[in-house]
């Protein structure tokens, strides 16, 4: 055997007695119980199984409870911002009534803006003057034909309400009740009676009607100066306004903004379409039927609406006590059929389809809308309600839709 044979030789013997000394030692281990003296095993390390769980305490309470909780505080935090929100509103209802009314009227005359712009190149100042004449022009000449045939019908229909009045007396004394004269002359006594003692308080509502008077025309005016404004520069207000948003939030935006406009855009011609197919359809049947004020009724039958369920209903029920007052019973439950068949076609076919689902709100959310416009601000925030509610359902809608989108630099390629 040589030499390089020999050293070959010894280190396999050294590594086989290597491994048999690993083998003995851990067969020792094994049999060898633990030294007493050692320090416990440290505990297993906390699973929360959600990343908010931070501490073993919260991992000791129920999920459910946990999940409980963190709903209700974000809930709460949520109504106080709403009703922080109702309350500005509430305190600004001056300057916001007006703004809401102008964007309203901008949307309206932004067709004939557009056309103006567009196809006629006229300047933005000028564009935005003409149309705003021409609205003025339109809406001052109905007004002059409603208050004319009011003020001209007005003591025929007066003479009939009061034999009207007349006739319910008579039936009250003759009629299943058996009301007597001096019954009657007591009710008449007290009414009287109680304008004498409330004659301060009207002379005091009267006062209070001249100072709504004056704020109604200081409305109108700044209605009209803010409407100009939002036809010739409304693009680059917008584009001013979203320029202080931080620049991730200011393109989605924008862009939740403009869809948000033709919606609006949108729902206003699609109600004037509405509201003059009821006006007429309820006009000519009062027309047919001879009945007076038929012009002033399809009127306010157009103008009622603009504030969806509840001008509609209001409106009708006008129109029947009219025709009741003026032709009798049996023309005015002829109007009365007429009424209701044009809401349900209004609610069932021009609804759907001239609306569309573009602007479509549920019912309950309209319902909800009107009452709070009621409550915060009358009449004319029954009317700028649901157009509201309309916006902030398109720009909403499309803000979520952006963020669910994957921006390009997060698509995941395969390397297969």
């Amino acid at each position: 055997m040589g030499r390089f044979d020999q050293v070959r030789a010894n280190l396999r013997r050294a590594y086989e007695q290597r491994l048999e000394q690993a083998r003995l030692d851990r067969e020792a281990a094994a049999i060898t119980p633990p030294d007493p003296e050692d320090p416990p095993a440290p505990p297993p390390p906390l699973d929360p199984g959600h990343p908010s769980t931070m501490s073993r305490d919260d991992a000791e309470i129920p999920r459910g409870l946990r999940l409980t909780a963190a709903w209700s505080w974000r809930l709460l935090v949520l109504v106080a911002a709403l009703a922080v929100l109702l309350w500005l509103v509430g305190r600004l209802r001056t300057v916001l009534i007006p703004l809401s009314i102008a964007l309203l009227l901008s949307a309206l005359l932004a067709p004939m803006m557009g056309f103006l712009r567009r196809r006629v190149r006229l300047p933005p100042s000028l564009a935005a003057f003409l149309v705003l004449i021409t609205g003025l022009a339109a809406v001052a000449g109905v007004l002059t034909l409603v208050v004319t045939e009011f003020v001209d019908g007005f003591p025929a229909l007066a003479d009939k309400a009061s034999d009207g009045v007349n006739q319910i007396q008579d039936w009250l004394t003759t009629g299943p009740l058996h009301l007597n004269g001096s019954q009657l002359d007591a009710t008449f006594d007290a009414a009287t009676n109680w304008l004498k003692d409330n004659r301060g308080t009207l002379t005091d509502s009267a006062v209070s009607t001249a100072t709504a008077t004056i704020e109604f025309f200081a409305l109108l005016l700044l209605v009209l100066f803010v409407t100009f404004f939002f036809m010739r520069d409304g693009h680059r207000i917008w584009h001013f306004l979203t320029g202080v948003l931080p620049t991730p939030a200011r393109d989605p935006i924008r862009r939740a903004g403009e869809a948000a406009w033709h919606t609006l855009v949108a729902y206003v011609r699609a109600t004037v379409l509405v509201a003059f197919i009821d006006a007429l359809g309820i006009g000519l049947l009062l027309l047919i039927i001879d009945v007076d004020f038929w012009f002033p009724l399809a009127t306010m039958v157009f103008l009622a609406a603009f504030v969806p369920i509840v001008g509609a209903t209001v409106s009708g029920a006008v129109a029947v006590l009219v025709a009741l007052v003026d032709e009798g019973p049996i023309s005015a439950l002829v109007v009365l059929i007429g009424v209701i068949a044009v809401q349900q076609l209004e609610g069932h076919v021009l609804q759907p389809l001239i609306m569309g689902r573009a602007v479509s709100v549920h019912p309950l959310a309209v319902i909800v809308a009107i009452s709070t416009g009621v409550v915060l601000a009358g009449i004319i925030g029954a009317l700028v309600a649901v157009p509201l509610v309309a916006v902030l359902n398109t720009g909403i809608r499309h803000l979520v839709q952006s963020r669910n989108d994957p921006p390009p630099d997060s698509v995941i390629i395969s390397a297969d």
